[in-house]
């Protein structure tokens, strides 16, 4: 017994040994991929670390939310980054690939608040939108006006969707599948202008036997049945047109802002942040009777808003040279606080209660555990 006990023990000091000589000496920075919503956070969280201190600037790259935890979970070592930005949480399927991939130890950050907008040009007219309206002009297949069943959507203007809008043509710029202001995008808005329907929202609670009548009477074949109403509701809310009515731009949102401002006559999605900080350029539209505005995203009110969060490779934290500093950086009130520079740039602050929470788990690097 004794013996065993002995040769997990030294199991245990080569892995953490193999570990740290992995990850350490090849790389004295620290590297950062992910979101591309949390990138300008990230990025001037870093400038203010790399000023302050005598660390070298933590190297911030945009990949997407999805793209950014696909990096991240590989692997432990230099060669992987040691931090990933997300536009929204890990997902489950994330974390075990993660652990498969020996990152046993994830330690997740909540920084703060976002919303996301459908903004235009300001050459134009502002849009007053309903997440109905969204639903309608966006989805793959909308309920048919007359029968009630899922067909290919029809829609080519805005007016066709709702007389109260312009007679212009749908397009909407917008990010790629890989973004997490897609899946936030298509959980907030996508999903909440679906459940406008009244057999759509059926469909999301039914459950077992509930399930096939729903489909029926939605002209959901057989074969898309799943026992589960809520998977069949999501996969119908999430699929969005692929006829030239919604293009894909990357991950660029800045690219985004541009393109707007060369067809005045198009919508783009992305950020709060990037609406605040062009603001001369662009304008929000209005959802469900509300704007997006730093106070509506604040207390809840406008309806399309999220969580913004980061990863840390608890492995890394001792051994590439300045994580401890930025993640201290980045939790003090002088940067995510209500006055905090990042304020400034368009996050919205978390309230206290759960800033303290979350320092506290960076302070202690304590794991997130999914299940």
């Amino acid at each position: 017994m004794l013996k065993k006990t002995v040769s997990i023990i030294t199991a245990a000091v080569i892995t953490g040994a193999a570990i740290t000589a992995t990850v350490a000496g090849a790389r004295d920075y620290v590297s950062i991929v992910g979101s591309s919503t949390v990138y300008p956070f990230a990025t001037t969280v870093a400038e203010q670390f790399g000023k302050s201190t005598k660390f070298s600037t933590p190297k911030v790259e945009s990949t997407g939310s999805g793209g950014g935890l696909k990096l991240f979970c590989s692997g432990i070592g230099v060669s992987h980054p040691d931090i990933t930005n997300a536009s929204r949480r890990i997902k489950k399927s994330e974390y075990d690939k993660c652990q498969a991939n020996g990152i046993k130890d994830i330690i997740e950050v909540k920084v703060g608040y976002d919303g996301i907008v459908l903004a235009n040009s300001r050459k134009s007219a502002p849009m007053k939108l309903t997440r109905k309206d969204i639903f309608l002009a966006l989805a793959r297949q909308v309920p048919d006006a007359e029968s009630g069943k899922l067909v290919d959507n029809p829609y080519k203007t805005w007016k066709e969707v709702n007389p109260s809008l312009p007679d212009i043509k749908i397009e909407v710029l917008g990010p790629p599948p890989t973004s997490g202001t897609r899946d936030a995008f298509a959980e907030l808005a996508m999903e909440g202008g679906a459940k406008t329907f009244a057999d759509m929202s059926a469909l999301c609670k039914a459950k077992g036997d509930e399930v096939k009548p729903l489909m029926t009477k939605l002209g959901i074949p057989e074969s898309g049945f799943n026992k589960k109403g809520k998977k069949v509701f999501q996969h119908i809310a999430h699929s969005i047109r692929e006829d030239g009515a919604y293009i894909e731009a990357g991950e660029n949102d800045n690219l985004i802002v541009q393109k707007l401002e060369a067809n005045p006559k198009s919508l783009g999605i992305f950020g709060f942040s990037f609406l605040d900080q062009n603001e001369d350029k662009v304008q929000g539209s209005e959802i469900d009777g509300h704007m997006p505005t730093f106070e509506g995203i604040s207390d809840g009110s406008y309806p399309v808003s999220r969580p913004l969060f980061f990863y840390v490779k608890k492995d890394h934290v001792s051994v590439i040279p300045g994580i401890k500093g930025y993640l201290a950086e980045f939790t003090s009130d002088k940067a995510w606080g209500e006055e905090g520079y990042l304020a400034d740039k368009g996050m919205i602050p978390m309230p206290i209660e759960e800033r303290a929470k979350f320092a506290a788990d960076v302070k202690k690097l304590t794991p997130l555990v999914l299940q």
